[in-house]
């Protein structure tokens, strides 16, 4: 059997599903040729700056693709690695590997050796395709390995597909963690197409938003974001090959972009850089985020200088999702919460010391879920009894709370919180308050050890002035007075502040803690 069979789809749950509405036999192959029938001359993707592919081109060169991949022997249900930087070319190849019957491996463009070579090993990937960044690097690894170019220029071509069905395995990538190797979710079109479904409707969306997603693409967010929504929307979406926030702004203002994707660390960022100022951002309409705790002061003043609104979900590149926000939702809500609980992704909450017990009725606890949005698990199980509680839940890694009306606000992670004299503080919580600091643009706290306490609370920060990153000018006291007179708990108070440059990153585009850990000397 393949080793992605999984117990997390009943028979019975797959049929309610689709007879539900909530998943689709429509592919996201069948997506691309409908638009490029109803909307032939619509940009798909725009290299920003660069290039445009309109639907119809983008459909005739998956199709030469797919050719290329099977005149190269790749067969249905191969898998074939993708390491690729956002651009157009990334969505032609993985809708090309579709159309062949294979299973794209994504790996992310930020990914080192390392990392790469465990994920292709794990997912016994038989060819890797790549770009020119990345060619260098992947000449060492021990897998056959084409360019792209060379890949588009071969002269053999062959008969493609089956193509994949809905319900197939159709992506295999990686988790974005910030610690350790990866393990590699397995994942079907149509757990992203309920997720599509849910975010339309949350966002009000339609074919005629300009999208413009800065999440890396194989990973979760960046997947729907820039891949399956726009794609069965037939929008057009902006891409850019690396994050600044001077570049997306500039972006936003030239192709008028309606819909921006983002997680929010690149949005406080985006509001500490003076180039929100300098471009009219004024056709922004709707902000999704999520994948980190949203900081208020940030959000509401982006909200206050664009007119767009923010919606928030709360959930993962396993989960899909558990709870979001929408357009109706008041601004307290969306701003401090992950939103209600989506009704169909049904949630508990669980802990007790074999972190197995149901306490669903406290409101506070770790969330695990079963629904429509779920992926397949890890590859070939692994970590299966850590991923899944006993009776068959899909975990988060976090600790929440559920209000009365049901709307979720997450605490810590379970493995991010210092432990301080024997009092667990949540990291989340000391960032968010760091954070109303006017000179703070990012912040990160992480556990330093102490030989009387255990540990104790060091943060690092940008500051919002690049010009003054590094040169120490927001010093400790300064900060802690400042959230002394804020009223913020003396236990969230920060014992130590480290002034970088730029905060380090982990191939998903979150802040890797795990690396910080090791500078504050935290094993």
């Amino acid at each position: 059997m393949p080793d992605w069979d999984s117990p997390a789809f009943t028979a019975a749950e797959v049929a309610r599903y689709h007879d539900a509405g909530w998943w689709s036999q429509t592919t996201l192959s069948d997506a691309v040729r409908r638009n490029a029938q109803h909307f032939p001359a619509r940009a798909a993707y725009v290299d920003h700056p660069g290039a445009e592919l309109t639907w119809r081109e983008f459909d005739a060169a998956a199709d030469t693709l797919a050719a290329r991949l099977a005149g190269a022997g790749v067969s249905p249900g191969d898998r074939i690695a993708v390491w690729h930087g956002d651009s157009a070319a990334i969505h032609v190849l993985f809708v090309a590997i579709e159309r062949c019957g294979a299973v794209v491996v994504g790996i992310g463009a930020r990914a080192g050796i390392r990392e790469v070579t465990a994920i292709l090993a794990a997912a016994q990937a038989e060819l890797l395709i790549t770009d020119e960044p990345r060619q260098a690097a992947a000449a060492d690894l021990e897998i056959h390995t084409v360019h792209i170019d060379a890949l588009n220029a071969a002269a053999e071509i062959g008969l493609p597909g089956p193509q994949l069905g809905a319900d197939d395995v159709f992506l295999i990538n990686s988790t974005s963690g910030t610690t350790g190797l990866p393990k590699c979710v397995v994942h079907t079109q149509n757990r992203w197409h309920y997720f599509h479904q849910l975010a339309v409707a949350n966002g009000q969306l339609s074919g005629d938003d300009i999208f413009l997603p800065i999440i890396p693409t194989p990973f979760g967010f960046g997947l729907w974001t820039s891949h399956t929504t726009p794609i069965h929307l037939g929008a057009t979406a902006v891409l850019l090959d690396r994050f600044t926030a001077a570049a997306t702004c500039a972006a936003i203002a030239e192709h008028r972009v309606s819909v921006l994707c983002c997680v929010s660390t690149q949005l406080t960022m985006m509001m500490a850089d003076p180039a929100s100022r300098e471009f009219d951002l004024s056709s922004l309409r709707v902000v999704f985020t999520g994948g980190e705790a949203l900081p208020y002061r940030p959000a509401a003043e982006f909200e206050e200088l664009t007119g767009a609104t923010i919606l928030q979900f709360y959930g993962s590149n396993e989960t899909g999702l558990l709870s979001a926000t929408t357009l109706d939702d008041p601004l307290e809500r969306r701003l401090r919460t992950g939103g209600r609980i989506v009704p169909e992704m049904a949630v508990r909450l669980f802990g007790g010391e074999d972190g197995d017990t149901d306490v669903t009725d406290s409101g506070r606890g770790q969330p695990a879920c079963r629904g429509p949005a779920t992926s397949l698990g890890y590859l070939g199980g692994a970590d299966h009894d850590k991923l899944f509680t006993a009776d068959g839940w899909m975990r988060m890694g976090d600790i929440c709370e559920i209000d009365a009306d049901g709307y979720l606000s997450v605490t810590g992670r379970t493995s991010d919180f210092i432990l301080r004299g024997g009092k667990n503080i949540s990291a989340a919580q000391v960032e968010d308050a760091v954070m109303t600091h006017p000179a703070i643009a990012v912040a990160a706290a992480v556990p330093m050890p102490d030989e009387v306490f255990g540990e104790k609370v060091c943060v690092f920060a940008e500051l919002a002035d690049a010009k003054v990153a590094g040169t120490g000018n927001l010093e400790l006291p300064e900060l802690v007075e400042h959230l002394l007179a804020l009223g913020v708990s003396k236990e969230l108070l920060p014992e130590r502040l480290v002034v970088v440059d730029e905060l380090p990153r982990s191939s998903g585009g979150k802040i890797a803690k795990g690396q910080l850990r090791q500078i504050s000397g935290h094993s």
